[in-house]
């Protein structure tokens, strides 16, 4: 994995507690986007821990120019601050999800190993409706071609992922199992072609699943 922050201090944290676990290692670090874009054409991490405000080249354009080169590469952001129109931004071009610079060192090991593992359940659910509600205040714009893709169950269960419910709440409001809540919505992504769950909660506002 790498990092990417303009504070040096910042950066030897992260990677003290990223290397302080036996299964993950530091392959490089910048200390702005340009040296991030670069960092990942050159090293193809599994994932980049990307600071959202950098001087130059800010967080929010490495992303947008990692996920036009369509890299392999997932992204977390890393912010200060806990809602942050650029970090929705991002997850809009493809960020996989977001950390704050002060959670646990434990938090940031589990979510890096989420990501790695391919998992989409990286925003906390309460987390997740509050960034929607900020940022999702426009009107919506459904996509009944997009939608028609799915079956009624697939509808239900992005629905409630756009309402920021975990797995485990989901499978309790629609009185099935998580197994099959997990399947839903990995179908529900590959019918629509998206990353992610973030982005599978993205469309379900914009498309008006209330």
């Amino acid at each position: 994995m790498a990092l990417a922050d303009d504070q040096p201090l910042v950066r030897s944290g992260l990677r003290m507690i990223v290397e302080g676990e036996p299964d993950l290692r530091v392959v490089g670090e910048a200390a702005d986007g340009t040296q991030a874009v670069d960092l990942v054409a050159d090293s193809a991490p599994d994932v980049i821990l990307l600071d959202v405000q950098m001087p130059g080249t800010d967080g929010l354009e490495a992303m947008e120019q990692i996920a036009a080169k369509q890299a392999p590469t997932r992204v977390l952001m890393l912010t200060t601050f806990d809602l942050d129109e650029y970090v929705y931004r991002a997850m809009r071009a493809g960020a996989s999800g977001f950390l704050l610079k002060d959670m646990p060192g434990e938090d940031i090991v589990s979510a890096i190993r989420q990501v790695v593992r391919g998992a989409d359940a990286l925003l906390a659910p309460a987390l997740t409706r509050r960034l929607l509600d900020r940022f999702t205040s426009g009107p919506p714009r459904p996509d009944a071609r997009c939608l028609a893709r799915l079956t009624d169950r697939e509808v239900q269960v992005l629905r409630l992922v756009g309402a920021g419910l975990s797995n485990a709440e989901i499978a309790a409001e629609l009185f099935i199992g998580e197994s099959t809540v997990k399947t839903h919505v990995a179908r529900v992504l590959m019918k629509l072609g998206l990353r992610d769950r973030v982005q599978a909660a993205i469309l379900a506002h914009e498309a008006g699943l209330r």
